[in-house]
């Protein structure tokens, strides 16, 4: 007897008793099976404690592969000639927050897709940058790598010889036999294996159905585990993928291979496209927490093995990320300033800062890595980015307004987030142009020529006053840009000369 009903929107099979069964227990009252039964003929679901709540629990459902003769590509939620839409249910998935939780890395893989190559001293510097910025505790868990190139390869080994924990060098391949022999080669501990889950892909690109592709996959995995390498299952495209009818059957073949081999076996969910949402009661596949719930409760992926990566089409890399962390995830898969394939991934140094929101502490994290990294993409890689990018745009923390300037000189906390100074080496700062005001001109002196609390200059000094006549007179001459601080401090010695005063910091002796 096979009852049907939803979860988050698709159709699930709940097999209440197998439709194969002995003829000795067939006995039906009133559209109820009742029935001696023997273990070899049924499977019960067990009953278990639930730590969480400290209640039995039942798990009713039993998911199977709906090997469909036909792509479900979720017309209803992804009209390819208008926006996507996304629907809702109202059902409500509990937190579920694991004790652990930590940082991966896809700079190197996702984060080289979308400019050009590193070179091998640049991986290897920027590896030991994100061993230095993970601290002792290893919060930057591992970075994965291409095999194509020699490049790659040579990066490889020598971060290898590097004999770092962590960041745990880790490699990339296709669901091929012949990638799998670049991983035996280099002799790597784990592999990403790219496991395309969507119909989109299993029908459309792979040419393959359902139940060809899975095969496909478990093969290559077992050869994985044949050699003893751990195998990270990267669910491309989960986000449109049927996510009962093939994403929780497949990981439950996955946990089934991982009990036979005693080897660990990873599922990271790939929000390849960005269509992920963490709104509350959104409809599977888009809902992130749905998904994770999903891999977790039904699936039966512990925690430690679940691993999220998002992309930002939709401007929700980060919150999607969190919000995984928040249902169930361990592992955020991040790049260093989101650089990655289109839009870019989760940026690595903002799930730092999400980490210590939602934990209370850095966790052993070396935050002032951070802007070494950024002074590094942009002085010695020649990467520009953005000015406005949160913590590690050059305008982070650069105020404009003379108001705001004002209200930092009396007190920082009042317009800079936290200590900018104290974390990122980043002390706030105030640009000087038609609006800073007196004030913004004081704070910019202070904060450039780095003088101590008892030597600030207020905005009533000689020296303020001279400069401020001066910046008004560059804009009323028609300029409209921000004063550099080249020009700034061109100005300031001029002006000391004439008033006779020292430059700021200086003594008047001197």
């Amino acid at each position: 007897m096979i009852f049907f009903f939803y979860i988050s929107g698709m159709i699930v099979y709940n097999y209440t008793w197998r439709t194969c069964y002995s003829k000795k227990a067939d006995t039906v009252r009133k559209g109820v099976m009742t029935a001696m039964y023997d273990e070899k003929t049924f499977t019960n679901r067990p009953v278990t404690m639930n730590d969480h709540n400290n209640l039995l629990e039942i798990e009713e459902h039993m998911y199977i592969l709906d090997d469909v003769k036909k792509p479900n590509v979720f017309r209803n939620m992804f009209p390819y000639s208008e926006i996507p839409k996304i629907p809702f249910n109202d059902r409500i998935v509990p937190h579920n927050m694991p004790k652990d939780i930590w940082i991966t890395d896809t700079t190197f893989r996702d984060g080289q897709q979308s400019r050009a190559p590193y070179t091998t001293e640049q991986i290897v510097t920027i590896y030991d940058y994100l061993h230095r910025l993970g601290g002792p505790n290893g919060m930057i868990r591992a970075s994965e790598f291409f095999l194509y190139s020699k490049k790659d390869r040579d990066a490889v080994y020598k971060c290898m010889e590097r004999g770092y924990q962590f960041p745990e060098v880790t490699s990339w391949i296709r669901a091929s036999k012949e990638d799998f022999k670049l991983v035996k080669e280099i002799g790597m501990k784990e592999t990403g294996i790219l496991v395309s889950c969507s119909d989109y892909h299993i029908f459309l690109k792979l040419k393959m159905t359902r139940r060809q592709a899975m095969d496909h996959y478990l093969s290559v995995i077992r050869d994985c585990l044949e050699e003893g390498i751990s195998p990270r299952c990267h669910l491309e495209d989960i986000t449109r993928a049927d996510i009962y009818g093939y994403v929780v059957p497949f990981c439950m073949e996955l946990m089934k291979l991982m009990d036979e081999y005693r080897i660990p076996i990873k599922v990271r969910a790939c929000d390849t496209m960005g269509y992920g949402v963490n709104y509350p009661g959104a409809v599977i596949p888009r809902s992130v927490q749905g998904i994770i719930y999903a891999l977790h409760t039904h699936a039966g992926v512990p925690h430690a093995l679940i691993e999220w990566h998002g992309h930002n089409d939709f401007y929700k890399a980060v919150s999607n990320s969190t919000t995984a962390w928040l249902y169930g995830c361990s592992g955020i898969n991040t790049s260093l300033f989101g650089i990655g394939e289109r839009t870019g991934n989760t940026p690595l140094e903002a799930m730092v800062f999400e980490y210590a929101q939602l934990r209370g502490d850095l966790n052993g994290m070396d935050t002032k890595v951070i802007t070494e990294l950024a002074e590094y993409y942009e002085k010695e890689i020649g990467y520009e980015i953005p000015p406005r990018t949160p913590f590690v745009g050059r305008n982070f923390n650069v105020t404009r307004a003379g108001i705001h300037a004002d209200g930092l000189l009396k007190n920082e906390e009042i317009y800079n987030i936290f200590d900018t100074e104290k974390f990122l080496n980043r002390p706030v700062l105030c640009a000087v142009s038609n609006t800073s005001g007196l004030a913004g001109i004081a704070h910019w002196i202070n904060t450039y020529y780095h003088l101590q609390e008892k030597d600030h200059l207020d905005k009533n000094c000689d020296l303020v006053r001279a400069l401020k006549v001066w910046v008004d007179e560059e804009y009323a001459a028609g300029r409209v840009t921000v004063l550099t601080d080249e020009e700034l401090t061109v100005q300031i010695h001029k002006t000391c000369a004439e008033l006779g005063i020292p430059l700021p910091g200086e003594s008047a002796d001197k």
